[in-house]
This record gives C-alpha cells, sequence and structure tokens, in this order.
C-alpha cells in the first residue's frame, strides 16, 4: 500500500475488520504526519485488556501519540454517545482514527442522535422480558417507524428500541431523526475500508491468536475472573468468554483456543458484511 496516495491534510479515518493491519497503517501515517493515533474499537477502551483486543502495545504508544485507549474501568458504562463527546476535541489535531466498530465511525460521519440513557430499572425489566418471551415479544410493541428502520433480527438492538421507547415514550426513530450534523463528514475526511483476502485474513487471525495466547493471554483473562460478569460489555472481547470458561474447568485448554479463533473468523466475517453495506462510500483497500 502507498502511503503517497493518502492525504497528508484531511482526518483519516481507517476502518476493517480485526487483524487486518489497520493499526500498522495508522502508525505509518502517525510517523509520515506527526498525527495523534485515536482509537475507534469499542473494546480497545478498556483498561483490563491489552493482549486479547490487540491493543497497540506500550512500544508503539510511546513511539507515537495515543488517545481514547485503555482508559475505561470494565464496569463503567460507555457508549458511542460517550466517544463520539471524547473525540470532539480531539479533532483539532491532525488525526488518524483507526478501528473496527462501524457505528463509531457512523456517529462521526453521520451524526449521532442524542437518545436520553435509559435506567436501570428499565434496562431490568427488559432483560427479564427478553428472558420470558424473547425478541418476538418486545418487537411487537416497538412503533412502526423504528420496527421497519432496525436491524429486526438483532436481539440487541431490539432491545435497545424498546427500552427507548419504554423510557421516553418516544420511539427510537424519532429520535434518530433529531440527529445533529456530523463532526466530520465523508467528503472533508480521508476514509479507508480495508478489505482483505478472506484466506488471508483467516490466517492472519489464527496466527494472532496464537501470538497472543504465547504472550500472555490467559493469564490476562486470569486476572478478569474475579468478578467476571458476560453480560458487561467488556466481556465481549475475542477470547474472554472461551479462556474464562476453560479456567473454570468447563471445556480444555486446546477447545478453548479453537473456540475463540473460530470466533474471530465469525466477527471478521460480520464486520465484514458490516462495512460493505454500510461503507459504501468510503475508499476501499484491498490487501494483502
Amino acid at each position: 500500500m502507498k502511503l503517497d496516495s493518502i492525504s497528508r491534510e484531511a482526518p483519516v479515518l481507517i476502518a476493517g475488520p480485526t487483524a487486518g493491519g489497520k493499526s500498522a497503517l495508522a502508525m505509518e501515517l502517525a510517523a509520515r504526519d506527526n498525527r495523534l493515533i485515536v482509537n475507534a474499537d469499542a473494546l480497545q477502551v478498556y483498561a483490563n485488556w491489552r493482549i486479547l483486543t490487540a491493543r497497540p502495545s506500550l512500544e508503539d504508544e510511546a513511539a507515537a501519540p495515543h488517545a481514547l485507549y485503555g482508559h475505561v474501568a470494565r464496569d463503567q458504562p460507555y457508549s458511542v454517545g460517550h466517544w463520539l463527546r471524547e473525540v470532539a476535541p480531539l479533532l483539532a489535531r491532525p488525526v488518524v482514527i483507526v478501528g473496527g466498530t462501524g457505528l463509531n465511525f457512523n456517529a462521526l460521519t453521520r451524526g449521532l442522535a442524542e437518545v436520553p440513557d435509559v435506567p436501570p430499572e428499565i434496562r431490568a425489566e427488559a432483560d427479564a422480558r427478553m428472558q420470558t418471551g424473547g425478541r418476538e415479544a418486545l418487537l411487537a410493541e416497538l412503533d412502526p417507524a423504528t420496527a421497519t428502520r432496525i436491524d429486526q433480527q438483532n436481539p440487541v438492538r431490539v432491545q435497545r428500541a424498546w427500552e427507548v421507547l419504554r423510557a421516553t415514550g418516544r420511539g427510537l426513530a424519532a429520535w434518530q431523526d433529531l440527529t445533529p450534523p456530523p463532526l466530520l463528514s465523508i467528503k472533508d475526511s480521508e476514509a479507508l475500508v480495508l478489505v482483505p483476502d478472506v484466506a488471508w485474513l483467516n490466517a492472519r487471525i489464527d496466527q494472532r491468536f496464537a501470538a497472543m495466547m504465547a504472550a500472555g493471554a490467559l493469564d490476562e483473562v486470569r486476572a478478569n475472573l474475579p468478578g467476571w460478569d458476560p453480560k458487561r460489555p467488556s466481556a465481549k472481547a475475542i477470547g474472554g468468554p472461551e479462556l474464562i470458561a476453560h479456567l473454570k474447568g468447563e471445556m480444555t485448554l486446546d477447545d478453548a483456543v479453537t473456540a475463540a479463533t473460530l470466533a474471530s473468523r465469525q466477527y471478521a466475517k460480520r464486520q465484514r458484511t458490516w462495512f460493505r453495506s454500510n461503507m459504501k462510500d468510503w475508499r476501499q483497500l484491498s490487501l494483502p
């Protein structure tokens, strides 16, 4: 990939699937243009993970300025809205914003509706309803505009929409229609999405997880075992649930590694599908 084809002046956005080489490209651009590297990955914000989320190493952090990495406690609420508010003041300097979380980039380049926070008691009510009636029960109670707009097959999205309606009396679609202008527009940015060859990417995923294990991923997970709560967003780190299951004696280490590697491949597939659907106006960079 030739760096001279990438703008030296515009903010650079780099999206792509896990293990696709985003961070390495960000480091090159930071060195070339004296840019701040800003995290756009939903899991790399958590302080309790470095190895398992492939957060930049201490050496990389010393070599180039980084922001929004590892600054959130594992039990601290953190949303796309939190991220967007923290990104805003960083845009005053040259940046390269990098990550695999498409919702963050959507909020950055399309704007984000300021939906009020959902009270804990309503979230608990929604959890209970999901247990007894499932996604279909909540979906049946949504307003028509929201029901047609969300991914109806995604239980997390359905529950979120139900919670907003229950808490505010207004459908999520109505809140979204009040979305303010974005912090960055695509036309004023260098928006890049990496599109790796699938076989090449799968091999990299396998190699990277093996390297994570060699670097101490199991010890990192062991440190997270006390107080582990699978419902926390921080618990979604790929490989975390599988290695926790091993530490609890529920599967062998080999089986846990195999399951985690498969989960990484499946996650990368979902990312690629999402990027194809939502980033058609981004510049596609084929790899390797």
